[in-house]
């Protein structure tokens, strides 16, 4: 175990490097706006570094964070399948992406990729990887779907022919409105707990999942960030975008662990949109768009 302190220092480049990458597509993609960054300390020990670009003329708002920082004791949402390491000082390390993109047509998207190293008090190591990748649409195409699941399968496929399925349907699980009766989005990839393949082998699949991401994600955004979309639309969108904060806010592990750490709540609370609308008892048109959003995208099925 003493090996994962070794292996730190790699992860931790990998994760910055990944961070720059994926600020370069996006403000590439986008054509006008740029990141800011702020850089911030954690009480406990460590830091991050948070980067925000708003309302670029693709993106109107995206977060792509970069975090390391160390606790004297494991939050509750890290806990709760592992209550003897309650007392254990730990680190994580990871980065978080959010895009919520200025054209309806275009998903928002999330991914996250990290590594959590936990030393119990007679300095027994234990460590494992998480993360993942979904989609969100507000407006369903069917092509875009399909290039998603295929691009999360094809991350898997070299790990073992059931990886995706398994964490295809952990990811539908876990993306899933309970008060609602309604998944998020379209699912994708969501696993944690990994270290059962050892440390390499985890290593590289987080890895694998993120450069995968960047392949799901760019040709959709890519696609779709020109279409023309009027009030309608953006109605919807925000009206959709209510479905991601109430998620976020009500069982997202990520954001829990955040708050129960002591992180910085700016950069926690970074994925939320700008623009979000609630209304009582609404209901799509039928026939419409909106409707087909509904019955037709948001449930599970088998994409690839």
């Amino acid at each position: 175990m003493t090996t994962i302190r070794l292996k730190i220092p790699e992860i931790k480049q990998y994760l910055l490097d990944l961070q720059n990458r994926l600020c370069h597509l996006f403000e590439k993609e986008d054509g006008q706006a740029r990141f800011n960054e702020d850089l911030w300390t954690h009480e406990e020990g460590g830091g991050g570094i948070t980067r925000v670009m708003a309302d670029g003329a693709v993106i109107e708002k995206a977060g792509v964070n970069f975090s390391h920082v160390t606790g004297g004791s494991l939050p509750s949402a890290a806990t709760l399948k592992r209550p003897e390491l309650a007392d254990a000082r730990f680190q994580a390390l990871g980065v978080s992406v959010v895009v919520h993109p200025q054209n309806p047509y275009v998903p928002t998207t999330h991914a996250n990729v990290r590594c959590v190293v936990v030393e119990k008090p007679d300095g027994t190591l234990h460590w494992w990887f998480g993360g993942g990748f979904d989609l969100t649409p507000y407006y369903g195409f069917a092509e875009d779907c399909e290039h998603w699941h295929r691009m999360a399968k094809d991350a898997c496929e070299p790990f073992g022919n059931t990886v995706y399925s398994r964490y295809k349907k952990w990811c539908d699980d876990y993306f899933y409105l309970k008060h609602r009766h309604e998944p998020r989005g379209i699912g994708g990839l969501f696993f944690d707990d990994l270290n059962e393949w050892g440390l390499d082998r985890s290593f590289a699949f987080i890895q694998n999942v993120a450069e995968y991401f960047i392949k799901a994600y760019q040709p959709i955004m890519a696609r779709r960030k020109n279409l023309k979309y009027g009030e309608r639309e953006r109605h919807f969108q925000c009206y959709r975008r209510g479905r991601y904060v109430e998620f976020n806010l009500l069982y997202d592990r990520g954001t829990l662990f955040g708050i129960q750490s002591g992180g910085r709540t700016e950069s926690i609370l970074m994925s939320l949109p700008p623009h979000v609308e609630w209304k009582y008892n609404w209901m799509p048109e039928a026939g419409s768009a909106e409707e087909k959003l509904y019955k037709e995208f948001l449930v599970r099925r088998e994409w690839v």
